[in-house]
């Protein structure tokens, strides 16, 4: 075998034999295991005296030496890091003592001063007839570099590179027996992006990945070494930090809320984006990292309630209130199915002729134990989950049904106002659902008024201008409820095509005796003048409160004044005596 520079030697029968130890002219066995040698894909070497006494072409080829340099000169402590020097030594005096190897890992260092993983296996053999062993070295960098891969797959994030759930889990052990032994606390932040499914909707689910890897290198920049930063899925991270209380705890979270004040630049876009956080504290608000995570999770829905991009501490009230919230949603889901809502009207009076032109639909939840639920309970419970939807597409349907009823029995007509929630205005074919229900119950467009708030219209307002222009050419009436608490902007106001205006019930509750009131009240009534709308005042109680809005020259006026939301033959009574006509 070519192992080096051709130095001859005597053997010790007087054969001559090269600088590996084999015959200078090998018969046709060494001439065989030569090739073999150095055909193998495995490094193989030859010592003695702790010196390579023979190496093949592939071990040369990984370590970066040639033959020469290392035959007689180099040992295997040569190429090997410090501290295994070791553990090396005593393997090769148990090969030299003829003891038997087993398979071991080492970082092996190159020529260059690189190093790689190496797996060594050695037996005890003899060479000249002096103990001495023979072994092999295996590369295990790519075996490394999987195992590696499928750790990280296994405990980290793929997109963002934090901890997932499972790592998370694991390190939460080790700070809840830390915390144990030391008495001390643990806090947990449950942190969720406000309205981040917009960001996918509009931009696409490659920027929303973008921004959330921005927001893990924000976050990460917060914690500190001994804390665990984790994502559980979507944009909903998680922070284990030991030996932290409340107070800090409420610091660490203010800090967090600050770090999403500047916008994120991602792909092109400049992105505002805000964070619910959620806090509980070990051991008062949990034993063990699920109750820890439900509790803090529950905390952070708190946070969102409130009016988002802040925090909130868990408290055992706060656990009573999801049951009921559960128990309220597995309800409303049976009353829809039940059919259990039922609709109730309220009049909407002209106050030039004191005649009722028109009624809004108002829902009730008849409960078959609890009895008549206001609207109050359980819409808020129903936008949450998506059930708004399918309740407010039955009750725009069962209102231009009745208003049809009320027609066909010779009724005179009126205008039916049914309420659009904010999530039922934005699903995709509303428009579609509006068209529906006024082909299925035969009441004619004009006499159907949809009342969406001031924040749902202005709330990406260049795009619902498109939705209420098509309802509007379909010739459905528009009205703007809860107005002057919201933040109009007039330009847009002029380009909606809105009819009518509704003065929130705040702004007449104090009428008579708040200037500020009246003052916003009358100004509201002169702005609709100007812009050619008619102006309805919600919550009218007094008799008082009545006056001062006929002195604005209000259009028109609902509340208990006139008469509280009553079933539907109430109403058809009314419309027939019209018991506030010329009052």
């Amino acid at each position: 075998m070519a192992v080096g520079a051709k130095s001859v030697e005597q053997r010790h029968d007087g054969e001559a034999t090269d600088k590996a130890g084999f015959a200078a002219e090998p018969s046709d066995e060494e001439r065989i295991f030569r090739t073999i040698m150095e055909a193998a894909q495995v490094g193989i070497f030859v010592l003695q005296d702790q010196r390579f006494k023979y190496v093949n072409p592939y071990l040369t080829g990984l370590l970066g030496f040639s033959a020469a340099e290392m035959i007689d000169r180099m040992g295997p402590l040569d190429v090997v890091q410090q501290a295994q020097h070791e553990l090396l030594a005593e393997q090769m005096r148990q090969r030299s003592a003829g003891v038997g190897g087993h398979s071991y890992e080492l970082l092996v260092v190159r020529k260059d001063g690189s190093t790689f993983p190496a797996t060594i296996l050695g037996s005890p053999t003899s060479f000249r007839g002096r103990p001495a062993s023979v072994g092999t070295l295996t590369d295990i960098s790519l075996q490394k570099a999987a195992e590696q891969r499928i750790r990280e797959l296994a405990d980290y994030d793929v997109l963002t590179g934090l901890p997932n759930r499972r790592l998370l889990r694991e390190r939460f052990v080790q700070l809840l027996a830390a915390a144990e032994r030391d008495k001390t606390e643990i806090a947990v932040i449950f942190l969720d992006l406000d309205h981040f499914k917009r960001v996918n909707d509009s931009l696409g689910h490659s920027v929303g990945d973008d921004l959330l890897c921005e927001v893990a290198r924000r976050l990460d920049s917060v914690v500190r070494r001994i804390d665990t930063l984790a994502r559980l899925g979507g944009d909903e991270f998680i922070f284990a930090l030991p030996g932290i209380h409340s107070t800090a705890a409420a610091e660490v979270a203010r800090r967090l809320v600050e770090v999403f004040s500047r916008p994120f630049e991602v792909a092109g876009h400049e992105l505002t984006v805000t964070p619910s956080l959620g806090i509980c504290i070990y051991p008062q608000d949990g034993l063990d990292l699920e109750s820890l995570l439900k509790n803090a999770d529950t905390a952070m829905y708190r946070a969102k309630e409130t009016g988002r991009n802040a925090f909130q501490f868990y408290s055992s009230e706060m656990n009573t209130m999801t049951l009921d919230r559960l128990l309220m949603e597995s309800n409303l889901r049976r009353a829809f199915l039940q059919r259990e809502f039922i609709l109730h009207y309220q009049p909407l009076v002209s106050l030039e002729s004191g005649l009722i032109v028109g009624v809004e639909a108002l829902i009730r939840w008849q409960h078959p134990e609890l009895g008549m639920i206001m609207p109050d309970r359980f819409i808020h419970v129903a936008e949450d989950t998506g059930l708004i939807n399918p309740i407010g597409d039955w009750v725009l349907c069962e209102a231009c049904r009745q208003a049809q009823t009320w027609t066909e029995e010779g009724l005179p007509p009126l205008i039916m106002a049914v309420n659009v929630a904010p999530v039922q205005f934005r699903q995709s074919g509303f428009v579609e659902v509006v068209a529906g229900a006024l082909a299925a119950s035969g009441l004619a467009p004009g006499c159907l008024e949809l009342e969406l708030t001031e924040r749902t219209v202005m709330h990406d307002a260049d795009i619902n201008l498109g939705t209420l222009s098509a309802l509007h050419r379909m010739g459905v009436e528009l009205s703007l409820d809860d107005f002057g608490t919201g933040y109009s902007s007039l330009a847009y106001l002029k380009r909606f095509p809105v009819g009518k205006l509704k003065i929130d019930r705040s702004f007449v509750n104090d009428l008579e005796t708040d200037p500020d009131d009246w003052a916003i009240a009358s100004t509201i009534v002169s702005m609709g003048r100007s812009l050619r709308m008619t102006v309805l005042a919600e919550g009218v109680e007094t008799g008082e409160q009545l006056a001062q809005l006929r002195k604005m020259g209000c259009d028109m006026a609902q509340g208990f004044h006139f008469s509280r939301p009553i079933p539907p033959a109430g109403i058809a009574d009314m419309l027939r005596l019209q018991p506030f006509a010329n009052r």
